[in-house]
């Protein structure tokens, strides 16, 4: 079965899809946090007017998974990975973290009843080794990133959904600033370079 997946995800490798920008993806594994904090979180975002990816809100019946999700992560500026315990288990969601980090997209981990040293990619005799060193680096990347920690026992959803919602929004600012202090730098550098020619 996995090996089909794999095929198809070759087969399919991401090309533009005709689908809304969004600003946010959020890559989290289903079983665990679909119907918790990733919805939560998601509808946070929608109604601060953020534009947010979430595969069961943003696609439909007949859509192809692998383009739609890669076209989603290569046109969002921020990924939140809401990891859980069973989250490296899951292909899926190693790809789309390994996919989030290999493009240099900022992401903000929530470490939903996981701690960060507990995470940790397994030889399943599915992935190949290149797979196995792929998801390991991205695993090892988003450890080494300050993010949310959230029990959900003990916690208090609301708080860590508008905690993380505000965290995004801050982000995104920064971003924007960046590219307008890039812009800016650009147009001063073609102004000298026109002077001195």
């Amino acid at each position: 079965m996995l090996n089909t997946i794999k095929r198809q995800m070759a087969y399919q490798k991401v090309r533009p899809m005709n689908q809304p920008a969004c600003d946010v993806f959020i890559n989290h594994r289903g079983i665990d946090t679909k119907k918790s904090i990733a919805s939560l979180l998601y509808y946070q975002l929608v109604s601060s007017r953020i534009p947010s990816f979430l595969d069961n809100k943003n696609m439909k019946p007949g859509d192809k998974l692998f383009p739609h999700i890669d076209s989603a992560i290569l046109g969002c500026k921020i990924g939140v990975a809401v990891f859980s315990p069973r989250y490296c288990q899951s292909y899926f969601c190693l790809h789309e973290l390994a996919l989030m980090m290999e493009t240099g997209k900022k992401v903000i981990p929530i470490f939903c009843d996981v701690k960060p040293s507990e995470l940790r990619v397994s030889d399943n005799k599915i992935c190949s080794h290149s797979e196995i060193k792929r998801f390991s680096y991205a695993i090892e990347e988003a450890k080494d990133t300050v993010g949310l920690a959230f029990n959900t026992t003990k916690g208090n959803w609301p708080d860590v959904v508008m905690y993380a919602t505000d965290l995004v929004k801050k982000s995104l600012i920064e971003i924007e600033n960046e590219k307008h202090a890039a812009r800016h730098a650009q147009k001063h550098a073609a102004r000298h370079a026109q002077i001195l020619y």
